[in-house]
């Protein structure tokens, strides 16, 4: 794993590695070419949930008509993604998911996310996908014929997950519920640390 901040104490760091998987392969991957007009500005916390709203795409998971929409950027080949997935199933009842694809990890990571995104049925695709990457088997089967428009969303959800200044994925963007503040967070979490993050309940 590549760890920008070395000063970082090393508990940090392993705790780190074990719940997210980082951009070390993003030069690599497909969906990390960039157009030279993107915009690269950072985008500052408090606007991450306005600028996801209005430019990421992905996919709906979850209570379609609740107003506390969560934003998960994921890639489809990192495990902790998947972990968090399991982890929001319990939730959905309640939660409106917006699982946007990325495309960081290596070859496999845009055309599973662009399979994912076009299914009939994403949910039903992701959960399979997910059973199948922490079975072991790297996820499911997916053409690299991406259609370009397609394409061309998985590289602007990868552009957003840089310019939010993250370095790992899973990486979530949400209103607590309680106070109405933006919070952001990387890496997989439990059913219960994830509903008391978005402050549920509270």
């Amino acid at each position: 794993m590549n760890i920008r901040h070395i000063a970082l104490p090393l508990v940090a760091a392993l705790s780190l590695a074990l719940a997210a998987c980082s951009k070390e392969e993003a030069a690599s991957a497909p969906g990390s070419s960039t157009q030279a007009a993107a915009d690269k500005s950072p985008i500052a916390q408090a606007q991450a949930y306005d600028v996801l709203a209005a430019q990421g795409k992905g996919f709906v998971a979850g209570a379609m008509m609740s107003a506390n929409t969560v934003y998960v950027l994921f890639d489809p080949q990192c495990p902790h993604c998947g972990h968090l997935w399991q982890s929001s199933l319990a939730l959905q009842g309640k939660v409106k998911f917006v699982w946007l694809p990325v495309a960081i990890m290596n070859a496999k990571s845009a055309p599973q996310g662009a399979a994912i995104m076009t299914a009939a049925n994403p949910v039903e695709t992701m959960t399979a996908h997910e059973q199948q990457l922490l079975g072991g088997s790297g996820g499911m089967s997916a053409s690299a014929d991406i259609p370009a428009e397609v394409m061309q969303t998985i590289k602007h959800n990868t552009d957003l997950l840089e310019r939010l200044g993250a370095t790992s994925v899973p990486f979530i963007v949400a209103k607590h519920q309680g106070s109405g503040a933006v919070i952001t967070q990387n890496g997989a979490m439990s059913v219960e640390a994830l509903a008391n993050f978005l402050g549920m309940g509270q």
